[in-house]
């Protein structure tokens, strides 16, 4: 039985506007560390000694995105078995139907572990003890998802709930919670049943496609027939457009995860997870001595206390500040407060509103 790592790459991450572009979104920067998110996704599977042979990854990314995609895993050392490449985006259940079908077509036992590109793991061996604890529940038939140990009531994470017992640290799935308000995560923590939800996914390809025909068989569909009439160039895979267009765009928590009657998760998994989703968490993390790669001759900070402040443009000098986020590229800053950085997304919007295609 081979284990298939598909990273998914295809994000926007807009709430790290003015860095995080549609050109270059946030898995191809080097936001924590020097790495950059993708690559040091693809170099954590060298320490995959879960007793399960792993095969070359498989990336699935958007149009003009290939070359980044393989300057990145080649970096990491571990270049691509295959570059799916999606003409537009559809969200993650058309992922990951596609990841269980190049799986399959590969190994029809074939297990398939499905990550995101742009998180931050700082115990990477403690993330490959959560994988390898699934492992028996996946090869059982379960999709089974990943609970990251909620150290706080975090508002800005989606929740699983454990239901009963299957294996020791797994369970089965009882409920899938989306991002709550302040008080009803409090109320999560209290009861000590939850986790936060990670969006990695393991899962038998046979199992996944079953679930699609019963659960979503239109997004099924469409990427079996794009794939079918895609062109094949080397390692890269293009997505026919036409086959893919219609495909509907839904999140896989929704059109699978939640429905599905075989669904497992692993919890909690202690292993430094982060989802570098704002300008908040990169503060976070670079706190906690995760490294940072601003360049320090272009930021003099005198004075200023629980500050993020960086630069790739003009130099910024600041003095006295307190609990804000600055961040200048060569054509934009960006000043916030601490705390509110998740609301960048609507700076976006508003330049998407303004066609301001320059600045996206």
């Amino acid at each position: 039985m081979t284990l298939v790592p598909v990273i998914m790459c295809g994000g926007a991450g807009s709430r790290l506007w003015p860095r995080s572009r549609s050109a270059t979104p946030k898995q191809f920067l080097s936001l924590v560390g020097a790495d950059t998110m993708l690559a040091a996704t693809a170099a954590r599977l060298h320490h995959a000694d879960i007793g399960v042979s792993l095969a070359a990854p498989v990336v699935i990314c958007g149009a003009g995105q290939e070359g980044l995609v393989q300057r990145d895993l080649a970096a990491a050392g571990r270049p691509a078995g295959r570059i799916v490449i999606e003409p537009f985006g559809r969200n993650t259940a058309a992922v990951a139907a596609v990841a269980a079908l190049e799986a399959f077509a590969l190994d029809k036992d074939a297990l398939v572990l499905l990550l995101p590109a742009d998180h931050h793991i700082a115990d990477v061996d403690g993330f490959w003890r959560g994988v390898g604890a699934g492992l028996d529940a996946a090869r059982d038939g379960y999709l089974v998802t990943l609970g990251i140990d909620a150290t706080g009531p975090d508002t800005g994470y989606g929740y699983i709930r454990r239901g009963d017992v299957l294996s020791p640290g797994v369970f089965r799935v009882n409920a899938f919670k989306e991002k709550p308000d302040a008080e009803t995560a409090q109320a999560y923590l209290a009861t000590g049943e939850y986790d936060w939800n990670a969006g990695i996914f393991l899962f038998r390809a046979d199992a996944m496609i079953a679930a699609f025909e019963t659960h979503a068989p239109a997004i099924l569909a469409h990427c079996r027939d794009a794939l079918a009439r895609a062109a094949i160039e080397g390692v890269l895979t293009r997505l026919d457009a036409g086959a893919f267009h219609d495909c509907p765009s839904e999140p896989v928590d929704i059109a699978i995860m939640e429905k599905a009657g075989r669904v497992a998760v692993v919890a909690p998994v202690r292993a430094g997870w982060n989802d570098v989703g704002s300008w908040d968490a990169i503060a976070d993390l670079r706190k906690a001595g995760a490294g940072s790669a601003a360049p320090p001759e272009r930021v003099i900070a005198l004075n200023c206390e629980n500050c993020l402040i960086e630069s790739d443009g003009p130099l910024v000098a600041a003095i006295g500040l307190e609990d804000l986020v600055i961040v200048a590229t060569a054509d934009a800053v960006l000043i916030t407060r601490r705390g509110m950085t998740q609301d960048v997304k609507t700076i976006v919007n508003a330049l998407k509103s303004q066609g301001r295609k320059d600045l996206l």
